[in-house]
């Protein structure tokens, strides 16, 4: 397992924390910006996230991976924050970028626009659902690493994978009307 000799610390220096944040913290945002739709908010939940794992390293005890903890603390977190006053007064928004290649300015638009209506149409699931897509299509995490991480049976996972890919598939089938 990686970063093994962490569930045995009690403090944690700070070349750990570097090294874990080089590692995990595009990932770390990444989720909570899906969770939050917010890019400020994302970069606060971030921090918070590495300032938690730096002073509570004790409560790792190594039943799941390094990155299923983290992504656990940041679920939490960004739960936390949206459930503040100061959440709710923010402004969400959604922006999808794209990387750019060789391809022609009209097939490059074409494509780009395809994938911001994806995902723009995932950003407007429920919770629930936007939640199992983005753990399943960004971070390729297992029906079980997501049962685990949501608290929630491996067969509820599965479930609401279904759906919310139906989902996605029926929006989509409105937006190209």
């Amino acid at each position: 397992m990686e970063h093994e000799f962490l569930k045995h610390m009690t403090t944690m220096d700070d070349a750990s924390l570097r090294d874990i944040m080089a590692q995990y913290g595009s990932d770390i945002w990444n989720y909570a910006y899906f969770l939050t739709k917010n890019r400020e908010l994302a970069d606060d939940v971030t921090q918070d996230v590495f300032i938690k794992a730096y002073y509570r390293i004790e409560t790792f005890r190594g039943q799941s991976s390094l990155k299923t903890w983290l992504l656990t603390i940041t679920r939490n977190t960004a739960f936390r924050y949206r459930r503040s006053t100061f959440f709710r007064k923010v402004n969400l928004f959604a922006s999808i970028t794209s990387i750019q290649s060789g391809r022609s300015a009209e097939t490059e638009y074409m494509e780009d626009r395809y994938v911001d209506d994806i995902w723009d149409v995932i950003m407007k699931l429920p919770d629930q659902y936007r939640e199992v897509l983005v753990l399943d299509i960004r971070y390729e995490l297992s029906t079980e690493e997501m049962a685990k991480l949501l608290n929630i049976a491996t067969g509820t996972v599965k479930s609401r994978l279904h759906r919310a890919r139906e989902k996605v598939e029926q929006n989509l089938k409105e937006v190209r009307s």
